[in-house]
C-alpha cells in the first residue's frame, strides 16, 4: 500500500461518497466509511516520501470506522497523524473522545479501533507510516493517540508548516526528492513528538536509525545473491533515500558497499573452506554470492584474506583431511 506512486488515486477529483470511500481505503487502511449528507463531494491527493505517505484529503461531512475485525485481516501497523486545516472532527480511539479544530492534530493507531466524525466540510492534511519508525517507548505513545494536539503544542507549531508547504507543492518534486523532503520529516516529526512526549532528548535522537539499520542489514543478508543488490536498489526497497542510507553506514564507519561486499566475501570463505562444497568451482560459488567477474573477485579475496580463494580451499581442506595422528606427527 504504502509503495503505490502517484500523486492522485483515480477518480480522487471531487467524486461522489462510494468513489471517496473506496479511495480512503486505497490511500491508508481498509476502514468502513458512511455518509454523512446528500450531495457529497470529496478529492484526496497524494505524495509518496520514502518511507510515508502525505495525503491532502477536502471531502464533506461523512464517518469513518476502522474496526477490530477489519484490523484482524491485516495491514495494521502504522500511525497517522491528522493536521485538521479547517472544519471540525471528533476522533475516538482508546476509549477517548477528542475534538478537532483548525490548527489541532492527533496521532491515531492503525492497530487499534477508531472511529472519525467529519460533521461538515473540511480540509485535512494526513501524514501515515508504519509505527517501528518513530521507534518511541509504547507506553509512551499509548499517551498520546487518540487525543487532541492543540495546535499551540510544540508538536504542531514545528510540523504544520512543513506538512503544509509540502501539501502545496504536491506534484512538483521528483521521487528523489520527495524520500529526502521525507527523511526531514520523519525525524523532525521524531524529535517534535519525543518533545511532545517529555521524552529526554537524548533518547530519541537518531532512535529510529540503529532499527532501520538492523532492517538494511538484514534485507542485504536476504539478498547477497542477487546480482542487482546495490545501494539504490536498497534504498529503494526501504522508502528511504541514498543520502540516507550513507548516514545510516557512516554512524558505524562503514558505507552499504563496503558491507555487501564484505559479507559476500565472508560467504565465499566459508563455502570455499566447506568439503560438502567441494564439488562446485571457484567461479561458481563466487557467482553464488554476487561476483560475476572471476578476476576480480579474487584480486578482492587475495587483498582481504591474503590468499587466492584456490590457495584458500586448497590449504583449508587439506588441513582439515588431516588425522590426529599426522597432526601429532
Amino acid at each position: 500500500m504504502i509503495d503505490t506512486d502517484g500523486s492522485r488515486l483515480p477518480g480522487s477529483d471531487d467524486r461522489g461518497f462510494d468513489v471517496f470511500r473506496d479511495n480512503l481505503s486505497q490511500a491508508f487502511v481498509p476502514v468502513v466509511a458512511e455518509e454523512g449528507a446528500d450531495g457529497f463531494r470529496g478529492r484526496i491527493r497524494l505524495a509518496d516520501l520514502g518511507s510515508m505517505r502525505l495525503a491532502h484529503i477536502v471531502a464533506g461531512a461523512h464517518t469513518v470506522h476502522r474496526t477490530t475485525k477489519i484490523i484482524r485481516r491485516g495491514d495494521p501497523d502504522f500511525y497517522k497523524l491528522s493536521l485538521q486545516s479547517s472544519g471540525r472532527s471528533l476522533l475516538r480511539q482508546a476509549d477517548r473522545d477528542s475534538i478537532l479544530t483548525a490548527g489541532d492534530m492527533a496521532l491515531y493507531d492503525t492497530n487499534q479501533p477508531y472511529d472519525l466524525r467529519l460533521d461538515g466540510p473540511f480540509e485535512m492534511i494526513v501524514l501515515f507510516f508504519p509505527r517501528n519508525l518513530l521507534n518511541l517507548p509504547e507506553r509512551s505513545m499509548k499517551a498520546i493517540t487518540g487525543r487532541r494536539i492543540s495546535g499551540d503544542n510544540s508538536l504542531p507549531r514545528l510540523i504544520t508548516p512543513f506538512m503544509t508547504g509540502l501539501t502545496e507543492r504536491m506534484d512538483q518534486h521528483a521521487p528523489e526528492t520527495n524520500r529526502l523532503l521525507g527523511d526531514a520529516l520523519l525525524d523532525m516529526l521524531a524529535a517534535a513528538t519525543a518533545d511532545e512526549l517529555g521524552i529526554d532528548d537524548e533518547t530519541s535522537s537518531g532512535s529510529r536509525q540503529p532499527t532501520m539499520l538492523r532492517e538494511v542489514k538484514d534485507y542485504i543478508e536476504e539478498n547477497l545473491g542477487d546480482l542487482m543488490l546495490d545501494p539504490t536498489s536498497i534504498a529503494a526497497a526501504h522508502h528511504i533515500s541514498p543520502r540516507y542510507l550513507r548516514k545510516l553506514f557512516e554512524a558505524e564507519g562503514e558505507s552499504a558497499s563496503r558491507w555487501i561486499r564484505k559479507r559476500r566475501l565472508e560467504g565465499c570463505r566459508r563455502d570455499l573452506g566447506t568439503q560438502d562444497l567441494a564439488h562446485l568451482s571457484v567461479s561458481r560459488i563466487a557467482s553464488r554470492w554476487g561476483f560475476t567477474d572471476a578476476a576480480h573477485f579474487s584480486r578482492l579475496f587475495r587483498s582481504t584474506y591474503g590468499q587466492s580463494p584456490r590457495e584458500f580451499r586448497q590449504h583449508t581442506h587439506s588441513a582439515s583431511s588431516r588425522s590426529p595422528v599426522d597432526e601429532a606427527v
